[in-house]
Order: C-alpha cells, then structure tokens, then sequence
C-alpha cells in the first residue's frame, strides 16, 4: 500500500466525524522488517530535506502533534526525527499553564517558541489545549482571569478558533509551513496501552491516575476534537487525522507527511555569486 496524505487530510469546511474516520487501516508495511527498512529510507531523506532546509533558510516548519494520552505522540517523534540534526530541530511539550502564563493570552506560551527559519519544530501537544482540554473542563477557563466571557459558552471556541486560523494564517504568509497531526487512537487500544503500562515496570512511570480520570470524559473529547478540526484546518495549515492503532503504520504515515510538505518547499542549495566564487576560488589556491 503507498502512503498518500490527502487520504488522511481535512478538507476545509467540511464537517468531521470522528467516528466515521478508521483509527486502524491495512499496514503498508509487510512485516517487521518491512517497516524498518521503510521508516530508515524516510529518516534518511528528511535528515537530507531538514539540512537543506537549514541551508536555504528561507521556511520555518512546525509540526504539531495532538491526541489522547497513550496515542503514541512521543513515539512518533522519537522515531520519525531520529536522523535529524538536533541543532535543526526543537521539540517543545505543553501541560499545565503556569502562573505567570495565565497573565498572558492564549496563545502567547506558545509563540515564544515557534521555529525560526531554518529549522523544524515541533509541539507536543499546543495552544489546541485551549480548545479542547479547557472546552472539555470549562472551569479551567472560569480560572484563566478573562474579564467579560461570552455568556453562550460556544462563542468562546468559535473565538479561539478564529484567533488560531488567523494565527497560522499570518504564520504562513510569513514562510512557516505548519503541519498538524491528530493521532486517531480507538478506547479500546487505549485500555490496552494503559494495561501495558501498568504491567511494563518500563512503562508503568508513564501511567498517572489523571489519565484514567481523562478516560472518562472521552465523549467529550471526541466532540471537542470533531470541532476543533472543521473549524481549523485550512489549506495553509491542515489537520491530518492518522490511524494510531498500529504505531508503527502511523510512523510512516506521519514520516511521508512531512517529506511530501518539504519536498513542496522547492528548496535549493544557495548559489555562491561571482564574487564568492572568486574568494572561494582564492582560498582554494591557498590551500593547495
């Protein structure tokens, strides 16, 4: 099977229901081995695209990953940036705004730490939080200090929603190519990852109570999340909804994802004019 990402896009505008999307699909890879060699070829080709886009300096990537506990979002990114430079690359992790951050907008955390041109990064999880966790307990917003809330509580995420889509959208005009991951992930293989962390004394430390609590609010969630993506996936900045069940076809998936949105760039190794040509040319003789 080859991995086409329009299969795994949001349309703009179109509704989304989350049931009707798989969470698992046939693998495209066909064995262990399989997957190995095929996830190695993607490393190696965005080690290469992540360089060249260190060298043309002229786009930002931000590569944003959100799903429920236990999706495989740190597996992801482990495994799909393991060939690249670490110098090119950052990965940023959002839980709990802290206490000088609930003085600042929604969005400010953040922004402080969008890539600058040149280099990828990538939030674990993001400023989505404020339109999912925050919907789902609606009492975190109530102690987030914002004086004059709407009193219809959708208008809030319709709000939010419109400042993340001009966010992105000014973002893009500003040559950063963002890319958003949702990592499809069913109850179901979510009650098998938290049995095997708890059984797994290497896993069990991932397991906190808070997850299980936030097991039970998964109808909310689900909802939650059908909004969030209608209402902000556009074409500068699209969600991609990826089957998790099999972390390691969701990898690849997310790997090819990537590679296709550099391999758009059009990036090219800066051409040295006449006059750095000469000078080149001049310290080439003197170390002849």
């Amino acid at each position: 099977m080859k991995i086409n990402p329009k299969d795994f896009r949001v349309r703009p505008g179109v509704k989304v229901d989350l049931g009707k999307w798989p969470t698992r699909i046939d693998p495209v890879y066909a064995s262990k081995a399989s997957y190995r060699k095929l996830l190695g070829r993607h490393v190696e080709r965005l080690s290469a695209l992540q360089q060249l886009l260190y060298a043309s300096n002229q786009y930002a990537v931000l590569l944003i990953f959100q799903a429920m506990d236990a999706a495989g979002k740190d597996g992801a990114i482990r495994h799909v940036m393991s060939g690249v430079n670490p110098q090119g690359c950052q990965v940023f992790s959002f839980k709990h705004p802290s206490p000088a951050e609930l003085q600042h907008d929604f969005l400010w955390r953040t922004s402080r730490d969008l890539p600058e041109r040149g280099r990828i990064g990538i939030f674990n999880r993001s400023y989505y939080e404020e339109v999912l966790i925050v919907r789902v307990h609606p009492e975190i917003l109530h102690g987030e200090g914002i004086v004059g809330l709407p009193r219809d509580e959708a208008d809030v995420w319709r709000d939010r929603y419109r400042s993340i889509v001009n966010l992105e959208t000014h973002l893009g005009r500003n040559q950063t190519r963002i890319i958003k991951i949702y990592l499809h992930l069913s109850k179901e293989e979510q009650r098998k990852r938290f049995l095997g962390r708890i059984d797994d004394a290497r896993k069990s430390w991932k397991f906190a109570l808070a997850d299980m609590e936030e097991r039970q609010f998964w109808r909310d969630y689900m909802a939650a999340y059908e909004d969030c993506l209608a209402a902000t996936s556009t074409r500068r900045a699209p969600w991609y909804i990826v089957p998790a069940d099999d972390k390691k076809n969701a990898r690849l998936i997310v790997s090819q994802i990537l590679l296709d949105t550099l391999n758009s760039l059009g990036m090219a190794y800066p051409k040295a004019d006449a006059a750095r040509r000469r000078q080149l040319l001049s310290i080439r003789a003197q170390l002849s």
